[in-house]
């Protein structure tokens, strides 16, 4: 029973004011159960507003929206499990220099755009969340934290421009690609825009050090649409490349690591503190997050932080 209906009964007689208490008070336990989590996670504060509800993250400093909705977004998923994505989020740090100009390209509710931010604040942040819906939740967290150094975009990218329908289901927002990676009763089609990174860094007359790709599935149409970028630039880039889902588009991780092969790139995996090269992706990888190093470009940070080629 919920709060409004335990709430809704008193007032209708249904129950005595002591009973309304009781019951009321039992209800309201989870907000100290709560109390008793966060101390294992990287979530310092949860704020009960008028109708909405925020987290403030430790370190660094953030405050983030909490979608009703959504089972996996960022916030939630650091309640659940302590920390979102910690090795691949300290690596990043490591491997992005001050002042660096970066692409957060499927930047979802802008939790990577947001860190990066703060934590490198003389970085500049081009954020890209093509769903609409999504994008509102995106600028709201960048207004709530008055980050001056990013920049979001209601767009995508892909090997093509124009405006395609991309598969979204408001319960698992990080999910929406342009295939239907699964039957839910929620996902529905919504158009987006799309461009190239290629078109958009030209027109933009900028330089890209860091790429963090995460399009669940499509990630090998937009490196086709960066050629140009990834050939002048050579950012390091750290993308998902996730089996299941780059099916649906007819095609394999490995054809990801050729592509950035010919490019003079290597692809690493992190384990622990470290890079671990990953020549090919087989049935037996467990990893999903990958990063890439240009073997020339990036020589000096793989001397530092890649072991030996298994």
């Amino acid at each position: 029973m919920t709060l409004g209906e335990i709430r809704e009964r008193f007032k209708n007689g249904a129950i005595d004011k002591q009973t309304y208490i009781d019951q009321m008070h039992k209800v309201h336990e989870a907000l100290f159960a709560y109390a008793d989590l966060l101390g294992d996670t990287e979530i310092s504060s949860i704020e009960i507003r008028d109708g909405e509800v925020l987290v403030t993250l430790r370190s660094p400093e953030l405050r983030v929206l909490v979608n009703r909705t959504d089972k996996r977004t960022a916030p939630i998923e650091a309640i659940n499990f302590g920390i979102y994505e910690k090795d691949d989020s300290a690596m990043m740090l490591r491997l992005i220099g001050p002042g660096s100009h970066i692409l957060d390209i499927g930047a979802n509710i802008g939790w990577y755009a947001m860190r990066l931010a703060r934590l490198i604040p003389d970085s500049q942040i081009a954020a890209f969340e093509p769903v609409p819906q999504t994008y509102q939740q995106l600028t709201r967290n960048l207004g709530l934290n008055d980050l001056s150094n990013v920049e979001a975009f209601n767009f995508g990218f892909s090997d093509r421009p124009g405006t395609i329908d991309l598969f979204f289901d408001p319960e698992v927002s990080v999910r929406a690609s342009l295939a239907r990676l699964v039957e839910t009763d929620c996902s529905r089609r919504v158009a987006c825009r799309f461009r190239t990174v290629d078109d958009f860094v030209e027109e933009r007359s900028c330089r890209v050090d860091f790429i963090k790709c995460d399009v669940e599935g499509a990630e090998l149409l937009v490196f086709r649409g960066a050629l140009q970028t990834l050939g002048r630039d050579k950012p390091v880039v750290f993308t998902e490349m996730l089996r299941k889902w780059t099916a649906k588009f007819a095609y394999h991780p490995n054809d990801i690591i050729q592509l950035f092969g010919k490019l003079g790139y290597a692809c690493y995996t992190v384990d622990g503190v470290m890079l671990r090269r990953i020549d090919q992706v087989t049935e037996s990888t467990i990893e999903t997050n990958f990063f890439f190093l240009h073997q020339e470009a990036h020589a000096a940070l793989q001397a530092e932080l890649a072991q030996d080629t298994p």
